[in-house]
């Protein structure tokens, strides 16, 4: 008797039909909820590209997203960490659309960065959420934003490998792969796993949540931007330079990134951005998760 065929060839599958198709009924509902009908996935999961901090022809610009906010300053660096007309944001429109354009002399590569947020009742200090370069002050233990802007751009230099058959994925945190007592960086990776990689006969390398996190421990699973590179292990240019190496070696590169929970810190996470609770996770007891201690998106 011929076995009829479930969405992956699996009769295993079968007596789970139900939830299956309901699960991806769910998420058709979901697409054409966040779409609209009118665009596709990528675009809407494009935002990086229009916020957060960007170089333009004429100089910088700035975005960000606080419904909740009543006025939004750029402070760092280049304001000597105060406030200043010139670096204050113009809210766009009711939905919580905030920019700023500045010069060319406006920043600078390097230099530090936060918002001061205003709301009704309040204020704070937040970290852009579509910053793509966060440090840690060695004295403070504070974290800022940081202008990412090299004069020479990383430049690619190998192509991506095609994807095998069969992936053989050695996993790997790049701290810890490390012989080393201490926090290994992204260079040391490139130049001393990858060939024990290679040599070991794998085609595929997995890294370890490396998205910023201010808790090491976690292994990069409490992220607090989403965006950024985790600066411990080096800079963008480093993470790169290990990518562009692993793809000479023959080698595919995935990684891990964590969509369903963040940290709780307000300080160098998206925990009460504009003031509120619930801009990015669910208010009340739904938006927090008991095991992780962390915000439920």
């Amino acid at each position: 008797m011929a076995v009829r065929r479930f969405p992956w060839g699996d009769p295993l599958l079968e007596p789970f039909r139900g939830a299956i198709e309901a699960r991806r009924e769910r998420i058709r509902r979901w697409e054409r909820r966040l779409t609209r009908g009118r665009t596709r996935l990528a675009d809407f999961a494009s935002g990086h590209e229009y916020f957060g901090l960007h170089r333009t022809p004429e100089g910088w610009r700035f975005a960000e997203w606080a419904p909740a906010a009543e006025a939004i300053y750029l402070v760092g660096d280049a304001t000597g960490w105060r406030e200043d007309e010139r670096y204050r944001l113009r809210r766009l429109d009711a939905h919580g659309r905030w920019e700023l354009t500045l010069p060319a002399d406006g920043l600078a590569h390097g230099q530090h960065y936060k918002l001061k947020v205003y709301w009704p009742g309040g204020s704070g200090e937040r970290i852009p959420a579509w910053a793509r370069r966060v440090v840690q002050d060695p004295e403070t233990r504070l974290f800022s934003a940081q202008v990412w802007a090299p004069a020479e751009p990383y430049r690619w230099r190998h192509e991506a490998p095609p994807a095998p058959e069969a992936p053989l994925i050695y996993e790997a945190h790049v701290g810890m792969a490390q012989e080393r007592e201490g926090i290994g960086t992204y260079a040391e990776f490139r130049d001393h796993v990858l060939p024990r990689v290679v040599r070991l006969g794998y085609n595929t390398v997995q890294l370890m949540a490396v998205a910023e996190h201010p808790y090491y421990g976690s292994f990069g699973y409490h992220v607090s931007s989403f965006f950024a590179a985790s600066s411990r292990f080096g800079t963008p240019e480093d993470l790169k330079s290990l990518v562009d190496e692993a793809h000479r070696l023959g080698l595919r590169v995935i990684m891990d990134l964590v969509h369903s929970h963040a940290v709780k810190n307000e300080n160098e996470g998206l925990g009460r951005f504009d003031g509120t609770r619930y801009q990015y996770f669910h208010d009340g007891p739904r938006g927090e998760h008991p095991v992780w201690d962390s915000l439920l998106f």
